[in-house]
């Protein structure tokens, strides 16, 4: 008996060793490289959470709801639409360098995990523009413009740089999407606030007014995650377990982000005599986006100079456009992505090691940088501007004065995202002379025409 389990042993481990081969140094590769942009598509993913902690942080509690179901919505639709159409425009065989036409609903192709990483970047793209036209646009116009943005107008732009378009054949830096994400998020972000116009109360005889957001905290905690998960946008372009471009990516992210955080909070300080807590958030994000386009190409010491700089430029481009444009974006998008993006793009024509300026490189690399993110903007206008236009001849794309005065959360949602009457203004306590919903306090407060020059905003 023995002998014949100890024959049956036997001949089971020659059979398992022939049906599976052992595992060569090219498999074991492709599996860790595989496993890294997993991991790196698991976290811009949940750079998500963060978007909607900072937009749901900024905004008023009356809008909560609506910021909350906007981030689900975009993420959803963004995935099944890449899946069905947004793909094969930006990685399919390219027609004449301006779009792909084939690899739709994945026919072809067996690379799923390249397809992940990049469904959760077109997603990054399309939330861009929620934080930007928060409190005042109908959820239905938010959903029909998420469908065009991530359906065709990134996916032009992410051929034109990734999908062996136009500009890549120019020589055409970016890295991870300084422009292809975050200035084509912020450009629709633009357009779309100026279609919509400011809020109620924001500006009134020639002053910019505070509406502060109601849970600055939240807001703090949405930046953290973006950061964090940002290691994975920069550190997961590299699309391989590099053991020596990933770490200088994830350092150079770090750097840039760290040394714009430092020098917003102390430009804040020079310019409104105080550190501002929000700008200096800000900062964070900016000097992020800064970084995204170069995170690869550029050294250590010129990713702190390009924070360095992106901090600064944050805190003007968000004064900027509040005060002397009156362009009203509650949470600072349009600065963050849009002006830090375009800094972030150029900055490649100078600190770039192998073609910079400031390296003996010349400047062709900065007029190609340039025209780039001319040519992003142009076709971002053109055809977010051209959809808007014929979306609100056909209806509106704003809510009622009535909707906005009262909230887009009970209009919109039929709900409240906080319900406090009950448990923390109940029982036999004094009446408050503040008023008895502590949610209607948070909303009115700074509707005054209080000057805007140190407006609490983010992205």
């Amino acid at each position: 008996m023995i002998k014949k389990i100890a024959t049956l042993l036997l001949l089971s481990l020659t059979f398992a060793t022939s049906a599976f081969a052992a595992p060569t140094a090219e498999t074991v590769q492709a599996s860790v490289d595989s496993m890294w942009v997993m991991i790196a598509a698991f976290l811009v993913f949940f750079m998500h959470a963060g978007f909607a902690m900072v937009e749901t942080g900024f905004t008023r509690a009356k809008n909560a709801l609506n910021i909350l179901m906007k981030n689900f919505l975009t993420v959803s639709i963004a995935s099944v639409l890449y899946f069905l159409i947004g793909f094969g425009l930006m990685f399919g065989e390219s027609a004449g360098g301006f779009m792909g036409i084939d690899s739709f609903f994945l026919s072809g192709r067996e690379d799923i995990g390249f397809f992940l990483f990049q469904s959760v970047f077109a997603a990054t793209c399309a939330t861009i523009i929620s934080g930007a036209v928060a409190e005042r646009m109908k959820l239905k116009s938010y959903i029909l413009l998420t469908i065009v943005m991530t359906g065709v107008i990134y996916p032009v732009v992410g051929h034109w740089v990734w999908g062996g378009g136009w500009i890549s054949e120019m020589g055409f830096v970016d890295f991870a999407g300084s422009t292809v994400v975050h200035l084509t998020g912020a450009v629709g972000a633009l357009i779309t606030v100026l279609f919509l116009g400011a809020r109620i109360g924001k500006y009134s005889k020639g002053n910019a007014n505070v509406i502060p957001g109601h849970n600055i905290p939240l807001g703090a905690l949405g930046v953290f995650i973006l950061w964090f998960g940002w290691f994975g946008f920069n550190g997961g372009s590299s699309l391989a377990a590099d053991p020596e471009l990933v770490p200088h990516v994830i350092t150079t992210t770090l750097f840039s982000a760290s040394a714009a955080v430092l020098s917003s909070a102390l430009y804040t300080l020079f310019r409104f005599k105080r550190v501002d807590p929000s700008l200096t958030l800000n900062g964070a994000l900016g000097g992020l986006v800064g970084i995204t386009a170069g995170c690869a190409n550029v050294s250590l010491s010129g990713s702190l100079i390009i924070g360095l700089i992106a901090g600064v430029i944050l805190v003007e481009a968000v004064t900027i456009l509040d005060t002397k444009f009156k362009i009203d974006d509650p949470v600072g998008a349009i600065a963050v992505h849009g002006i830090c993006g375009i800094w972030g793009t150029v900055a490649v024509g100078f600190f770039d090691v192998q073609s910079g300026l400031l390296y003996g490189g010349g400047a062709s690399l900065l007029a190609t940088q340039s025209l780039g993110v001319a040519a992003v903007i142009a076709w971002t206008t053109v055809t977010v501007g051209g959809f808007l236009f014929i979306l609100t001849r056909v209806s509106g794309i704003r809510v009622s004065r009535e909707e906005e005065l009262s909230g887009l959360d009970f209009t919109e949602h039929g709900s409240n995202a906080y319900e406090l009457k009950d448990t923390v203004l109940e029982s036999n306590a004094s009446p408050s002379p503040f008023g008895t919903d502590l949610v209607e306090r948070l909303n009115s407060i700074g509707t005054g025409a209080i000057s805007n020059t140190e407006e609490s905003k983010t992205v």
